[in-house]
């Protein structure tokens, strides 16, 4: 098929583009040879009139810059070099030699900073509000110009990537990346370790006599060069004006005329082909990942061969391999396609996760995966699924949401140096040249002979003789010939493997509805016994596409362990048995949901409107006639049991974080007690339970979007009707009492309370602290004076925990929401210090900041409330976003909807000695309304500090011993779902 394509002349360069983005957008060169994509978004500032107050929704402005080097060319001996000076380029230039100055501005001006570094590129990027664009793309510009890097902050930030490797180090994903890596030829730059780590970027060169700091200089003036930088920059302003900027800010960037490296050859030889590698993981659980060197895709990009061989071979309707392997009882999971690659080298790759049974027949899935490659060799190329495909790409694509500008300009930084200047924006997201010949070169490369098989799983623990050397990761491995697998292939059971069929869920009507009801926040359209409707048309966004949500208040659902686990199995088996017929809906851009909630559970549907009912009603249908499949319940079961054993493996931070809900929230349970309940479980407790768990019901709904107001009600009807008004009916109404709420414990004034734990998982040495200061039940007064000092304490925080310290690479300071009870939090995870040193250390940052904020002048305090006003009126990009907010206010029972207006109009009150005084009454050391709960997790190089730490706690202060017997004994704050219900 033809794909229609649009696109904009810019200055006599075609770029495509999709049919409902009304950005401009313009290609220019630089006397540098910098190449720079500028777009200009013109959407009016939408003004909303409301509390008597005018606001404009602001927009954020971006920059990204590609830089086309990466790990592939640091030096030998100085592996992660590349991925250090991306730390470093951060840290100063010779015009903001302030250290951390590029960070602390943007940070303050409401904005982000990141970077990353692959094989073959490094990208940094950054958003802020848009009135201070032009002067952080300026200090963005000098990491091009002339950056700074002291030897003392050379080592410090050496310290940083080091905390970085060592978060890692216990990360399967991590190590399974790695030891493929290492599995390949040694003078291949993909067989290098590129994160970087003391020993790599300090001990072992200093052993040798090199200097980092001056081998960094080195490796930036040989390789950072104008004409192979990339960069985007997006703007509110005209693109003639954002053309000024660029010009008189990047012109300086050195062209020193590099040629953008190169490293053909494949990465693997046939030593490295027909293995098979056992592997011991970290966490429970089995996994299969077959990979084959394969002809790049990006030769051949409007083709698409990867795309039709992942989307064949990843399928999971009926007649898919992974249906086969469901249906079977040995996979849980399955992903197909082209994974690392390169102008030079590709892997296709399929990864499977196996249960219990699947892992003691690997041979028969190896079997059946070569059966289905053979399966498409035997029925060629069809065209009527790359048609199919490529329809579902155009309409994706012609519809995309509007992301956040960084998230966006970022992938098409990256594009630039690898597409025509037409494909900047699509890249790989449009097949439209169908060729089979091109496909089928790509099928017969998924070989037997070609093959990479690593299998996963603690069971091989104690029969391995190989290790890893940057992640120790134990493995062995043997070679198979192919006629092994044409074995395991010939033995395989006889299933009815066959091509998907067609996608009856690809929308055709995609027509906007005329709203009547023109309101700009939801409204209350239905209100029975059963159930609550809310409803909001889209009246910015312009797509064809809608948003609904379903809460089921169950009552029982959040009663004990055992409810909790019933209900989360009874969602999960919904979702297994929906999951062959509502693939296609998902393929087709209709995604949905059946989760856990804070009161039972909820169904969320989100994407094109088309044949949203279609998909509802079904679901609506599984929900009245489950039952409880004893094969599907014990994979479920099975499944869920590993998530709960590897809970010990979260990072330590995750860790001290569940504590501090645990402690808070009430109405949840211990993951340790739930993994109790689930021990015991059979399949007739679930079929037992889910008609109590139904009998007593209420449906907080909101459905926005492309969806007229009787539609929305129809759907919600329909709902009833199945569910209450049958003959014999699923569900009653709820008795007024049973009505749920959300309660959160009240810390006292003037207290500090301390809990002491172990880490779950002896082998981490990194420890963790969760400092959480509780301050004010939600009112828009106290807001925005608990958010403005997490803005002006956020950069402070981490340059002093972070930059200076070198506390870890983990250091964050959050605001934190429970049920409409605000607080903040200090965040830290370390390998170097223990938790009640890094207490110690938040403690005198905040004594500290008391300083820092008094010695504030007008004019700063000012650029804050400025910041955090733009903040709170960027606009929504999308419908999902946007939904988000209002559910999140439906479901915590606050309903203020005119939120942001609302604070915004206290912002522009507040005056600079009421944040003193906030901080003074609630935040500083000695408060006196001050109440903090520091969650103290220890790692085990920290562990023998646990004893000293709980003598020396201050007074007065409470230890929690028991959190369950704690939160108990506790007073709650009010539920703002308690407090009355509202009325048409």
């Amino acid at each position: 098929m033809a794909v229609e394509k649009l696109s904009t002349m810019v200055d006599g360069v075609e770029i495509l583009k999709p049919r409902t983005d009304n950005r401009e957008y313009r290609k220019i060169v630089l006397k540098n040879s910098l190449q720079v994509l500028l777009i200009s978004d013109p959407d009016t500032d939408k003004v909303l009139r409301s509390l008597r107050l005018i606001l404009f929704f602001i927009k954020k402005c971006a920059a990204s810059m590609s830089v086309s080097i990466g790990s592939f060319s640091d030096p030998q001996g100085l592996e992660g070099l590349a991925h250090f000076l991306e730390h470093m380029l951060f840290y100063a230039s010779a015009k903001y030699p302030e250290e951390d100055s590029y960070s602390k501005y943007i940070t303050e001006h409401g904005g982000s900073t990141n970077a990353y570094t692959s094989s073959e590129e490094t990208n940094y990027h950054f958003d802020i509000n848009a009135d201070c664009f032009s002067e952080a793309l300026d200090r963005f510009a000098q990491f091009f110009i002339k950056p700074l890097m002291s030897a003392e902050a050379t080592m410090r930030e050496i310290k940083a990537v080091d905390s970085e490797n060592q978060k890692n180090l216990l990360s399967d994903g991590w190590r399974m990346r790695q030891l493929q890596k290492h599995l390949s030829k040694e003078d291949h730059p993909f067989h290098k370790f590129s994160t970087g780590n003391m020993d790599t970027l300090h001990v072992k060169p200093q052993a040798k006599g090199v200097d980092t700091t001056s081998e960094l200089i080195k490796f930036y003036e040989e390789h950072y060069s104008a004409n192979i930088m990339h960069l985007v920059v997006y703007g509110k302003e005209s693109l003639d004006k954002i053309q000024d900027l660029v010009e008189g800010m990047f012109q300086e960037v050195q062209n020193t005329n590099k040629t953008i490296p190169r490293f053909p050859g494949q990465p693997c030889t046939p030593e490295h082909l027909q293995i098979l590698v056992k592997a011991v993981p970290i966490k429970q659980g089995h996994k299969l990942n077959v990979s084959w060197p394969v002809t790049p895709s990006i030769h051949r990009y409007e083709e698409a061969p990867c795309r039709y061989l992942g989307h064949l071979i990843g399928h999971e309707g009926e007649g898919s391999l992974f249906h086969a392997l469901k249906t079977l009882g040995w996979a849980t999971g399955l992903s197909a396609g082209e994974g690392d690659w390169t102008l030079d080298y590709s892997f296709f790759t399929v990864s499977i996760e196996l249960t219990d049974a699947g892992h003691e027949r690997m041979q028969d899935i190896l079997g059946l995966l070569f059966k289905y490659i053979q399966l498409l060799q035997q029925t060629g190329v069809c065209q009527w699924i790359f048609d199919e495909l490529a329809a579902i790409c155009e309409t994706k694509f012609h519809y995309q949401d509007k992301t956040p500008p960084m998230s966006y300009i970022v992938d098409i930084a990256s594009n630039m140096q690898i597409f025509p200047t037409r494909d900047w924006l699509v890249g790989l997201s449009l097949p439209s040249k169908f060729n089979p010949a091109t496909i089928q070169k790509v099928v017969d490369e998924l070989s037997p002979s070609n093959a990479r098989i690593f299998w996963e799983s603690q069971k091989f623990e104690g029969q391995t003789d190989k290790n890893e050397p940057w992640y120790n990761t134990a493995y062995s491995l043997e070679k198979i010939t192919s006629s092994t697998i044409q074995e395991w292939v010939k033995s395989a059971p006889d299933v009815n493997l066959h091509l998907p069929a067609p996608n009856v869920f690809i929308p055709t009507d995609l027509s906007l509805k005329d709203a009547k009801n023109k309101e700009n926040v939801p409204v209350l359209l239905r209100n029975s016994p059963f159930s609550r409707l809310w409803y909001k048309p889209d009246t910015i966004f312009s797509k064809p596409k809608a948003y609904f949500k379903m809460d089921f208040n169950c009552p029982l659902a959040v009663s004990s362990p055992d409810a909790a686990v019933l209900t989360d199995i009874f969602t999960r088996l919904l979702m297994d048995y929906l999951n062959e017929y509502a693939y296609y809906a998902q393929v087709a851009g209709l995604h949905y949901g059946v989760s856990l909630s804070d009161n039972g559970f909820e169904l969320t549907l989100l994407g094109y409107n088309h044949k949203l009912r279609i998909l509802l009603d079904t679901v609506i249908e599984k929900i009245a006639n489950f039952e409880v499949k004893p094969d599907r319940f014990a994979v479920i079961k099975e499944t869920v049991t590993k998530e709960y054993q590897n809970y010990k493996f979260r990072q330590p931070y995750h860790q001290a974080m569940y504590y501090c809900s645990l402690i808070l929230q009430d109405q949840t349970w211990p993951w340790t007690e739930e993994l109790e309940v689930l021990s015991h479980l059979e399949a007739e407790d679930v079929a037992k339970f889910v008609p109590m768990l139904l009998s007593r019901t209420f449906i907080e709904c909101y459905i926005a979007g492309n969806v007229e107001d009787n539609e929305a009600e129809s759907m919600v009807k329909h709902v009833e009707d199945v569910l209450f008004n049958d003959p014999k009916p699923k569900c009653r109404p709820l008795f007024p009492s049973q009505h749920l709420t959300n309660r959160v414990v009240k810390l006292e004034e003037g207290m500090k309370y301390f809990y002491h734990q172990d880490g779950s998982n002896p082998s981490d040495e990194n420890s963790a602290l969760v400092h959480y200061i509780q301050v004010h039940r939600d009112e828009f007064a106290m807001n925005i004076k608990l958010q403005l000092f997490g803005l002006v304490a956020k950069q402070a925080t981490f340059h002093q925990l972070r930059t200076v310290e070198q506390l870890g690479y983990i250091t964050a300071l959050a605001q934190r929401n429970d049920s409409g009870i605000y607080g903040v939090q200090f965040i830290i995870q370390s390998s170097v210090k223990g938790p009640g040193h890094i207490d110690s250390r938040v403690e005198l940052l905040l004594k500290n900041f008391e300083t820092k904020l008094r010695e504030m002048s007008d004019e700063e305090f000012k650029s804050n409330v400025t910041a955090l006003i733009d903040m709170k009126l960027e606009k929504y990009k999308n419908l999902k976003e946007e939904s988000r907010f209002y559910w999140q206010e439906i479901q915590r029972g606050t309903l203020k909807f005119n939120r942001k207006e609302a604070e915004v109009g206290a912002l522009r009150q507040l005056q600079k000695q009421e944040l003193i005084d906030f901080f003074e009454e609630y935040i500083k050391i000695g408060a006196a309304k001050k109440k903090s709960l520091s969650i103290r997790v220890y790692g085990s190089q920290h562990l023998n500090e646990m004893a000293s730490d709980k003598d020396e706690v201050p007074s007065p202060s409470v230890e929690i011993e028991d959190i369950v017997g704690f939160r108990k004994a506790q007073p709650l704050h009010g539920s703002f779902r308690g407090c009355g219900q509202p009325k048409l």
